[in-house]
């Protein structure tokens, strides 16, 4: 895989699921989309809290796909707008991940707590879905630094 700094574009076609960091769409969709179902399919105790985790997961799932796609199918045509819009983009995904991430964990922690045995199923899906986010945070953290460098080199 080449490095973010050697490339000062975005690459088209293919070469987006083999260059970093463009290959973490991959995770980072993954990881969203499990997030996105875990929420979905447990009871979270506060409804204000639960409408925010299903609108990151859904935009930012829906903002890779879009980017991922606009990126197979050449669509940037290699502007260097495009860069600073992956830097937004990334750095936009992070920042609602992280907050979201943190607020379902501290939710799941006051609703449910270990000490709950009768509930145990849907604390469990929602400790999973609290380690898909973080781990989907990392993903957008990581994508979003090396965009950054590659900002920077352009």
């Amino acid at each position: 895989m080449s490095s973010a700094t050697s490339t000062t574009s975005l690459p088209s076609g293919l070469a987006v699921l083999t260059t970093f960091p463009d290959v973490l769409f991959i995770p980072e969709i993954i990881f969203g989309g499990l997030v996105w179902i875990l929420v979905a399919s447990s009871k979270v105790q506060l409804p204000m809290l639960q409408g925010w985790v299903m609108f990151v997961s859904v935009f930012c799932f829906v903002m890779s796909i879009a980017l991922l796609c606009l990126y197979i199918c050449g669509a940037h045509g290699g502007s260097s707008s495009w860069v600073t819009l992956d830097v937004i983009c990334q750095e936009t995904a992070s920042l609602f991940y992280l907050s979201m991430a943190v607020l379902e964990a501290y939710s799941t922690y006051i609703s449910f707590g270990p000490a709950n045995a009768a509930m145990m199923t849907v604390y469990q899906e929602n400790v999973a879905a609290v380690v898909f986010a973080f781990l989907a945070t990392l993903m957008y953290v990581i994508h979003k630094v090396y965009s950054l460098l590659r900002w920077k080199s352009s």
